[in-house]
């Protein structure tokens, strides 16, 4: 019986190891020709990746029911008694 064979990675296609290679090219370019431009914007990155990390670290609070997860997987209640 013949195995289907899985479509390769985009990686490792030809493709896409140009458009890697382009890619990195691209980079060392932008890096090397405009260096002193990033590091002066280095600051405004670090400021606007605050509320990036704060949004994307932050999406699974929507379901607030569900709290057995930060307790060791335990579904206790929350009133404490005496």
């Amino acid at each position: 019986m013949e195995q289907p064979h899985a479509a390769p990675s985009f990686r490792k296609t030809p493709f896409g190891i140009a458009a890697a290679l382009l890619a990195v090219a691209v980079s060392a370019y932008l890096y090397l020709a405009h260096k002193d431009h990033l590091l002066a914007l280095l600051p405004f990155a670090l400021l606007a990746a605050c509320p990036l990390m704060h949004l994307f670290m932050h999406r699974d609070h929507s379901r607030h029911g569900d709290h057995s997860q930060h307790r060791g997987g335990e579904d206790r209640d929350d009133t404490r008694s005496g």
